[in-house]
């Protein structure tokens, strides 16, 4: 991992610059999509870019077939329209960020290192419904069902794909194609070997590839989203829906020794069984998760589509469509998720630890959604001040992920609330987390200050 200032980064690979009501940015960008990435082409081009259009009906949705529906109802770009320039405009200052991304991945990261003690700790002061409708979210569902904690992983890949295009356009301004490229690949060897460092410590033993955790399918995502940026939106789309509808036949109609297809019980189904025939089954006996049943590497393919989904997104912020316009976009597209997810779920259950394509889209919904409110909140309404609570930690997120995963930052901040903690009773549990949570974001704020930003 690399430290740097007067910079910009984020957790999961990407900027989050935030000039994207036209100008150069998205000038560029439309540039480099028809281009192979030479420069002195880049700089003969001049013709004038499309705009993208959206179209206002979503269809019913009834089978897997519908996914194509979902993906005409945010149109990003058509190729060969004729379009008005794009106005120019200075290029942003590396300073300029997306306050509404930051905001959202601090908001998601803030319920990792942290904030579900803060509730646990709420709730040991005395029960209610509130609290415990909330303590209950933050735990991930058993098997079948949707809570907010089975969507805080789908954020993320979410939030890498609204990235990627935003950091490309900028890295365009100053790197050839092939110079990102090499840049992107680092960058994916170094958050999967991160993935790997994590899950090592945990299980204390070299584990090199744990797919069933964040980093890794982060990683095998962003450079996918990476390879297709510059490609249109409607083979993004394509893709994207074609991922998820060739995941669910397979889990549908492949068979697994002993498994029917199309079976969906715990740790008995086709991705439990190629799991056990990739990783073997003595690995299966000792590993921590096996009696909640989560699913490696079949399970990765579908996380792809999610941050595709993110890539049009970005793709979407970086138009010179009004700010209005692109939140009734963004939240088009959660409502239609939910829809296909919710609406295929009585054939494929939405279940996280397989991924299923019910899950991968209702989750996917959920998380544009989330987006939808920060971007309306922080970028259309401007309501900024209390966005210091969250976006230190989403400035500096995988930081901070790393450094809870590596070392107990609770077991120095112990020695000294614990003397206080035992003189409070019931409030004992709480002061300790938020001597927890105060001390990380006192880290994170002190190097937010300082344009202190760490990223892979």
């Amino acid at each position: 991992m690399s430290t740097w200032r007067a910079g910009t980064t984020n957790l999961d690979c990407g900027s989050g610059t935030a000039a994207l009501e036209g100008g150069s940015l998205e000038r560029r960008y439309a540039r480099i999509r028809k281009s192979a990435g030479s420069r002195a082409a880049l700089e003969r081009e001049k013709a004038a870019v499309p705009l993208p259009q959206s179209r206002s009906a979503f269809a019913a949705v009834s089978s897997i077939k519908r996914l194509s529906v979902c993906m005409s109802a945010f149109q990003l770009h058509t190729p060969g329209k004729a379009a008005t320039p794009l106005p120019h405009s200075k290029v942003p200052a590396a300073s300029d960020r997306l306050l509404s991304l930051d905001t959202f991945r601090g908001f998601t990261m803030f319920w990792i290192v942290g904030g579900e003690a803060l509730v646990l700790g709420i709730q040991h002061l005395g029960h209610n419904r509130v609290i415990d409708l909330i303590a209950r979210q933050l735990n991930h569902t058993p098997w079948i069902g949707l809570r907010f904690e089975d969507c805080i992983w789908p954020s993320f890949m979410l939030m890498v794909g609204v990235s990627v295009p935003l950091a490309f356009a900028r890295r365009s301004l100053t790197e050839t194609y092939t110079q990102q490229l090499a840049h992107a690949l680092r960058r994916t060897v170094v958050l999967f070997l991160l993935g790997s460092v994590r899950e090592s410590l945990f299980l204390h033993a070299p584990c090199l590839i744990e797919l069933s955790s964040a980093l890794q399918p982060i990683a095998i995502a962003y450079f996918v989203a990476f390879l297709v940026a510059k490609k249109s939106w409607r083979f993004q789309a394509g893709l994207a829906a074609g991922v998820l509808a060739a995941y669910a036949c397979l889990l549908a109609f492949v068979p697994a020794p002993g498994v029917p297809a199309g079976t969906y019980v715990l740790n008995h189904n086709l991705v439990h069984s190629v799991d056990i025939a990739l990783l073997g089954q003595h690995r299966w006996d000792t590993w921590p998760y096996r009696d909640e049943g989560w699913g490696t590497f079949l399970s990765t393919i579908p996380t792809i589509s999610t941050t595709l989904f993110g890539l049009l997104i970005g793709e979407l912020l970086l138009t010179a469509r009004s700010k209005a316009t692109k939140a009734k976009i963004i939240g088009g597209m959660g409502v239609a998720f939910l829809a296909l997810g919710f609406g295929l779920s009585p054939l494929i259950p939405i279940e996280m630890k397989m991924w299923t394509t019910s899950y991968g889209l209702a989750s996917a919904g959920v998380a544009c959604l989330e987006l939808l409110f920060f971007f309306w909140l922080v970028d259309i309404a401007a309501v900024r001040k209390w966005t210091i609570i969250f976006r230190p930690f989403g400035m500096n997120a995988v930081f901070i992920y790393m450094l809870t995963s590596l070392i107990s930052i609770s077991a120095g901040v112990d020695v000294f609330t614990d003397p206080i903690a035992v003189h409070l009773g019931k409030g004992g549990f709480l002061f300790e987390a938020i001597g927890v949570m105060g001390v990380e974001w006192l880290i994170l704020f002190w190097m937010m200050k300082r344009r202190i930003f760490v990223r892979p």
